[in-house]
């Protein structure tokens, strides 16, 4: 028979201890977030539809972006048992810099409609942990404000390739003189992709007020005081960008692009030149050739050609290709560290996430950025771990078995 007795208060206090309130409102908020899925939650709570959408969403009918997600979500780790993993080491070399994860910022446009740090915010969290960053052709601040705020960053430049060629030479000279040592010339956009959300959403870039948005904004106040009272969004690399992303892509943007421009760009950059949005063998084998240092398997998140290759099968077949001559980086539909680990042991060098850090930009600024890498982070060794590795390089095809 159980004894009961009258609690006294003595057991009780303990009890009762609240944690100490550390850190700034923001780090307070978005340290409740167990994972990124989390902070996807949040940032859509605190963002208008059209800009989280923005993010979000993917072309057509969102096929790629869905098929990246279903084979990150179906694929099988094989762990090794009775390793001594009690010393992890998540590190890596990227184009000969030391990186304190096998992943780095992927460059993203319009950053600062986000969340009113933008880029700078994305800059400092990767100069604090030692990642790379990626700015972007499209970006809302400068190269040169970029570099001035993070000095130590390991900084890289993405190039679209305008109309105007002399506009481009004179941003990879900016981003040259600028300090920043590798070139990312992105060659998957002739034309815009059918991004619908957007389209049903009459997202343009900066918001314009309507009745829809106005409303909208009366659902997320603090978005729209911030947008108002600092200053205006503007973009690093021109003076204005008007219309709806899909028709300033087409009007702006090179369909005349190819391997010719990508040997200009190599002779021209004093440093590492990449090429992102490769999907097939054979592109990787030639844009090697030619000179790319390392080669980003990307199909831009699902964002271009809907129902496009996913990239996580094609990492084993160009490393295959071109071995030891580049380094192999992948990205698209990344949401948990086990992501990345799963795509090192198939052989990619790095990874590089996009939406995960834009979702914890919209949702707390700064903090939410460092909060993404602090997940990812854990989600890495901890996965390390259970598969009975120490270090990267110790994870091997066999270590994962794709459906």
């Amino acid at each position: 028979m159980t004894r009961r007795q009258i609690p006294k208060w003595s057991n009780i206090a303990p009890l009762l201890q609240s944690n100490p309130r550390t850190g700034s409102r923001a780090e307070r908020r978005v340290a409740k977030d167990a994972n990124v899925e989390d902070l996807r939650r949040r940032a859509k709570r605190r963002t208008p539809r059209a800009v989280f959408d923005y993010v979000d969403g993917a072309a057509d009918d969102e096929i790629s972006l869905e098929r990246s997600k279903r084979l990150f979500r179906n694929l099988e780790f094989r762990p090794n048992v009775l390793r001594d993993v009690s010393d992890c080491d998540p590190s890596t070399e990227i184009l000969g810099v030391r990186a304190a994860f096998p992943f780095g910022f992927a460059p993203t446009g319009y950053t600062r409609m986000m969340h009113r740090e933008g880029e700078l915010a994305v800059s400092r969290v990767a100069q604090r942990i030692g990642i790379p960053y990626a700015l972007s052709t499209v970006g809302t601040t400068t190269p040169e404000d970029v570099a001035r705020d993070a000095p130590g960053a390991e900084l890289w430049f993405q190039l679209y390739v305008w109309r105007d060629r002399e506009f481009s030479n004179s941003l990879v000279e900016r981003a040259q003189n600028s300090g920043f040592r590798v070139l990312i010339l992105t060659v998957d956009l002739p034309v815009g992709g059918a991004r619908l959300r957007d389209v049903r959403n009459g997202m343009t870039v900066p918001p314009s007020l309507t009745p829809r948005t106005f409303l909208d904004g009366a659902m997320h106040p603090n978005w729209w005081f911030d947008f108002l009272t600092t200053e205006p969004l503007s973009f690093a690399t021109l003076d204005t960008l008007e219309g709806n992303v899909a028709d300033s892509i087409d009007r702006l943007f090179d369909p005349a692009l190819n391997f010719a421009d990508l040997e200009w760009l190599v002779s021209k950059w004093d440093g590492p030149v990449i090429v992102k949005g490769v999907q097939s063998v054979e592109d990787a084998r030639r844009v090697v050739d030619l000179g790319a240092r390392a080669v980003v398997v990307s199909n831009h998140g699902g964002r271009q050609l809907d129902r496009s290759p996913v990239p996580l099968r094609l990492i084993g077949p160009v490393v295959d290709e071109i071995g030891s001559d580049a380094e192999v980086y992948v990205d698209g539909g990344i949401m948990n560290g086990a992501d990345i680990v799963a795509c090192i042991a198939l052989g990619a060098d790095a990874c590089f996430v996009g939406r995960a850090y834009l979702y914890g930009l919209m949702a707390g600024g700064e903090a939410g950025v460092q909060r993404v890498v602090d997940i990812l982070g854990m989600d890495i060794v901890r996965t390390m771990k259970l598969l009975g590795v120490s270090t990267l390089s110790e994870l091997k095809p066999e270590h994962v078995r794709l459906p």
